[in-house]
């Protein structure tokens, strides 16, 4: 069962590595890792995720013999975030292109996947915002991020609830077939007729291939991406 068992911090510098950790010393599938703070906290490529303690939904779960679905996790657990997201605040989530999940072109939650495929785990980390205010984001992320409680103008959900949500939505997840991930995860592309760029290359986001990669039309043919970050221009 995903979520058990758990280990929750206070304050640790990032639940992946205390994850990671855990599955070197042969912790099971499923277990759980929380924290109300992280003073290392990281996204994609290298950045920092920062949290305002007590605010955002910490968690990194280790993933043991996902077979076929290990290929498919990053889609599944973003379409997992949006689902524990619209059953914890009234709003509708989109997908960015790998597993950024946005709330009207701002970013609610981040996914990173880290691990040993040869060895047959992952890790999956979740930085999901539920009780941030606007003023409390880094003034550098101000206008670009956002919360459940900020996006819905509402009364921020309990972390503990909308934990037992996602956790409930990714189990289920996990149980697709990789058909279905893709159709469900494409319905919430945000990215689908518009504008990308990203190292080498920009045209316009055609939707995600039956692998999870990224199709994208440019002025010399249609290209796949399967890997690394594109940034939206318009």
């Amino acid at each position: 069962m995903i979520g058990c068992p758990r280990v929750h911090h206070r304050s640790t510098d990032s639940t992946n590595e205390r994850a990671k950790e855990l599955a070197l010393s042969g912790a099971p599938h499923g277990t759980l890792v929380t924290a109300d703070e992280q003073t290392a906290g990281r996204g994609r490529q290298g950045r920092s995720w920062l949290a305002p303690a007590g605010k955002a939904l910490l968690m990194s779960v280790l993933l043991r013999d996902l077979g076929t679905a290990q290929a498919y996790l990053p889609l599944a657990a973003a379409l997992a975030v949006c689902e524990a997201g619209e059953r914890s605040a009234p709003l509708r989530c989109a997908i960015k292109w790998p597993n950024d999940v946005w709330v009207d072109g701002r970013k609610l939650a981040g996914i990173l996947v880290e691990g040993r495929p040869q060895e047959g785990w992952a890790v999956l980390g979740i930085g999901l915002n539920v009780a941030t205010a606007e003023d409390e984001f880094p003034e550098e992320l101000r206008g670009l991020a956002t919360s459940l409680a900020g996006a819905a103008a509402a009364d921020a959900p309990v972390r503990e609830q909308v934990l037992a949500r996602l956790l409930g939505a990714l189990d289920a997840r996990l149980r697709n077939a990789p058909g279905v991930i893709v159709a469900d995860w494409s319905e919430r592309d945000a990215l689908r007729g518009r504008t990308v760029r990203w190292q080498g290359g920009e045209g316009t986001a055609a939707g995600i291939d039956e692998s999870g990669a990224l199709i994208v039309d440019t002025s010399s043919g249609r290209v796949t991406l399967d890997a690394g970050e594109v940034h939206l221009l318009r």
